[in-house]
């Protein structure tokens, strides 16, 4: 591939520009591979060799284990830096310290300084794609903030995400299925190879696998000679709209500030994470901060419950409860949240509940089926309304294709089809009293959630 500036590329000057630059990178897609993240970072002077800290890989939970890791350390007063993903509303949101997105003119100072160098990159390599460069811009940031600790988490799989460029001491796999088959293999057992592939020599590494995708991280920590920590769901104690109550070792009952029952998994690896960010001398969190970064941790979109004053009908106020439930394994939790939590919500103890209404768009090259097919499962979409939407994107399944999906596999509800999402959240909270749901794409619930929820930390300049 040709090198250098391509006609017609943008180059960014202006954070609104830096965004164009980025999003012209998304053209080249999925391209696995280590090669071009490693030269970025090169000729950025390697700023990820200064870093230590926590890379989190997984099928689902990354992001929760990322939020309560993180909150922990702030808790401490410790500097950190994070990396979720996918964004929901800004780009900004990737590169996160202590909490906080990254200033919009830094962003696209950064974008700036860096498109040259991945434009000589590309010309021997390839041209960097999105996800790289926001790697490379993310391990640059951290360096020139001087952060104390990186929470990283992996984009796809893990031997070839450009996240592996990076080894900061400890890694974390949350958990293994079936996801991403096209890229990262059909079976369980292929999948979990290419996650464990992050745990390197040396490293102090921390699984909430199961079954067979444990024993494969088992042998993978033993031929490198990695210390292993199986971390098994915290029993759960108590459960209502603001979190969760587990117990965990040394802490004993301690509040989650993350909504579902699943989350008890995923606090147990960041709890053991944090005794091997200890252990490895990256970091020390005592008792008192991880029970107040526990309790205060939140991550957005992701079974988030928002209370939207006069969205209603008549003015009434409405309950929009938010999760991006992309994959079976996503669905499959937030079928099981919905029937625990459904008695606390809107009408949830009255005779007859007033029905949920659930706003949902999916990519087609998902398992649309298997996402549908759990999704109904749950006793709380019994009688659902049901509204199927589309977000932008080649890869979107179109609102009627998916509601015939839903006519066909879930009988139990009633479906209709709204092409825009934001018609569709109106509809929802005009169409009834019941709580509103919106799920089965990140993108769908970043774009509702920037409709319902006015963060000055998010607003990016014109």
């Amino acid at each position: 591939m040709s090198g250098g500036p391509r006609p017609g590329a943008p180059r960014a000057t202006s954070y609104p520009e830096a965004v164009a630059a980025l999003r012209a990178r998304g053209r080249f897609g999925i391209r696995l591979g280590l090669g071009r993240t490693r030269a970025l970072l090169r000729a950025l002077g390697d700023p990820e060799r200064g870093l230590r800290g926590v890379l989190v890989g997984g099928t689902n939970g990354k992001g929760s284990v990322v939020a309560l890791v993180g909150s922990c350390l702030r808790a401490a007063g410790i500097h950190e830096g994070e990396t979720p993903k996918p964004h929901l509303v800004t780009y900004r949101e990737r590169i996160r310290v202590d909490g906080r997105p990254i200033e919009a003119d830094a962003f696209a100072g950064l974008v700036r300084d860096t498109l040259p160098l991945a434009d000589l990159v590309a010309r021997r390599l390839g041209p960097p794609t999105e996800f790289e460069l926001l790697t490379a811009l993310a391990f640059a940031w951290f360096a020139r903030q001087r952060v104390e600790v990186a929470v990283v988490e992996v984009g796809l799989g893990g031997r070839l995400d450009a996240t592996h460029a990076w080894d900061g001491g400890v890694v974390a796999i949350t958990n293994v299925d079936l996801d991403h088959t096209e890229w990262l293999g059909p079976t369980i057992e292929a999948i979990a190879r290419e996650k464990a592939a992050i745990v390197l020599r040396g490293d102090r590494a921390v699984t909430g696998t199961a079954g067979e995708a444990l024993a494969i991280v088992r042998r993978r920590a033993r031929r490198v000679g990695a210390t292993l920590v199986e971390a098994a769901p915290a029993p759960v104690r108590a459960m209502d709209l603001d979190g969760l109550v587990v117990e965990l070792p040394g802490l004993g009952a301690t509040r989650v500030g993350l909504l579902g029952r699943h989350q008890a998994a995923n606090v147990a690896v960041a709890d053991a994470v944090l005794d091997a960010l200890d252990d490895a001398g990256i970091a020390h969190v005592g008792p008192g901060a991880r029970r107040a970064g526990y309790a205060v941790a939140r991550w957005p979109g992701r079974l988030e419950l928002l209370r939207v004053k006069g969205a209603g009908p008549g003015g009434a106020d409405a309950e929009v409860l938010l999760d991006g439930a992309h994959n079976v394994a996503g669905a499959r939790a937030l079928a099981a949240a919905l029937d625990e939590l459904r008695p606390l919500l809107r009408g949830g103890a009255d005779a007859a509940p007033p029905p949920v209404t659930l706003v949902v768009a999916t990519m087609a090259d998902k398992d649309v089926d298997g996402i549908v097919t759990t999704l109904s499962s749950a006793d709380a979409l019994r009688g659902a309304r049901v509204i199927a939407t589309r977000v932008a994107g080649e890869r979107a399944l179109p609102a009627a294709a998916l509601a015939a999906r839903w006519q066909a596999l879930a009988p139990r509800v009633l479906v209709e089809a709204v092409a825009e999402p934001a018609a569709a959240l109106g509809a929802a909270l005009a169409g009834g009293t019941g709580p509103v749901v919106v799920a089965g794409s990140l993108y769908l619930v970043g774009e509702i959630r920037a409709r319902l929820v006015d963060d000055p930390d998010l607003r990016d300049p014109g």
